[in-house]
């Protein structure tokens, strides 16, 4: 059972970024239209107001060294949100069970390094199990931490969702951490309660951690809200952290500011670890996420445009590519293979509408199968304006039919 379709093998290239191969790729093409950039995970709406007024109003902080742990005024107000936002067993505390991030990237990247550091031996030769597509963080904080990356296949004919109940005993007990992303970071699927405490379980009776890659959690594209994963585990928050930031909730990608959260005795090493190695997060950005975790509104305003936005692909691409809405996030993840493979496809769509997209294989790998289930897939970041989109919507459905 731990061959084909569970293990995951390391590709040509290793971790190397998809956009460095999508720029070799692309590189002595030109766009025949004006280019429009649908690669990159970079919110383009308006910035909060309240941002530089918060920054000016703090500014000296940029005078000293912040604490490593972050301030008691972020920790709290990351531990307030969380408790607003999701149905916890109990509060979160904020002094043991919460540490700031310089972006929820570094945090996931360092975590699979922590855990190992923290575990030790395992029943063999140590593991980390991703869903595949991934973020590449992942991946990279696998090679780092010496472990073997097994990549679990999300395909169409299960919603994009990874079959956790088929990985077996003999792996789990090897295993150092679990890592899930809801919304998917491509598919845009969101995992059910169900299988979040399924997976959860199995973790902590092998003794493996549940890392939550939750950066996606506020832009739900339908009326429920993704359930999270410390509001899916139970009595306790053992063996399970979650991972949080304002890029894509507040859009401020560029801010660098983020959260984890949850299982006291991980997050005291892990907040070790980051100590020497770590950047710090300016007090001043700091501020500003106090501000941005008290505040809805703008949320709420982000939401509801990635909502327009979506409605526009529902009626211009319809069926076409496979389109279906997904559940969150803000990609598109569109079966391309009427235009040749994934490859060939981006590189039409770049010369020939103006598009750069990602070649879905590059945001995964290929398995001991032989399969890459990015393959024939492109990924479309829908983070411009309404009518910058609509644009690139209207030039992508007048391919391939």
């Amino acid at each position: 059972m731990a061959g084909s379709a569970l293990a995951g093998r390391r590709e040509h290239g290793g971790t190397r970024s998809p956009f460095v191969r999508l720029t070799e790729l692309l590189a002595g093409l030109e766009p025949s239209k004006p280019l429009i950039n649908l690669s990159v995970g970079e919110p383009r709406h308006p910035m909060p107001d309240f941002v530089a007024p918060v920054i000016a109003a703090n500014v000296n902080g940029f005078a000293k060294y912040p604490m490593l742990r972050g301030t008691d005024r972020f920790r709290t107000a990351a531990a307030n949100w969380l408790g607003r936002r999701y149905r916890l067993p109990r509060a979160i505390d904020p002094n043991k069970e919460v540490v700031v991030l310089n972006g929820s990237r570094e945090g996931l990247f360092l975590a699979g390094v922590a855990a190992k550091r923290l575990l030790g031996e395992r029943a063999g030769k140590p593991a980390i199990i991703v869903p595949n597509p991934f973020y590449p963080a992942y991946g990279a904080g696998a090679e780092v931490a010496g472990c073997e990356l097994v990549a679990l296949p999300a395909l169409r004919e299960n919603n994009f969702i990874p079959d956790y109940d088929a990985v077996p005993d003999e792996l789990l007990a090897r295993t150092v951490a679990i890592y899930l992303c809801s919304p998917a970071n491509p598919q845009g699927s969101v995992l059910p309660r169900e299988t979040l405490s399924s997976v959860i379980a199995r973790a902590r009776e092998a003794g493996a951690y549940v890392f939550a890659d939750e950066c996606y959690s506020e832009i739900w594209l339908g009326d429920k809200k993704p359930v999270g994963a410390l509001e899916a585990c139970g009595a306790s928050f053992d063996n399970v952290v979650a991972f949080n930031s304002l890029s894509k909730r507040s859009n401020l990608p560029g801010l660098r500011c983020g959260f984890a959260a949850g299982d006291a005795k991980f997050i005291a090493a892990y907040a070790d670890l980051r100590n020497v190695c770590a950047p710090q997060v300016p007090e001043p950005l700091q501020e500003v996420a106090v501000t941005a975790y008290g505040d809805e509104h703008h949320v709420e305003d982000t939401r509801k445009l990635y909502r327009e936005k979506f409605d526009l692909a529902d009626k211009l691409l319809g069926a076409h590519f496979g389109h279906k809405r997904p559940e969150g996030g803000f990609f598109l993840w569109l079966d391309v293979t009427s235009l040749g493979d994934d490859e060939a496809a981006t590189k039409t769509l770049f010369t020939e509408a103006g598009l750069r997209v990602v070649p879905g294989s590059y945001l995964a790998r290929e398995g001991s199968d032989g399969k890459n289930p990015g393959a024939g897939y492109i990924r479309v970041a829908l983070v411009d304006d309404l009518r910058t989109t609509e644009e690139a919507l209207t030039r992508l459905a007048s391919f391939g039919k």
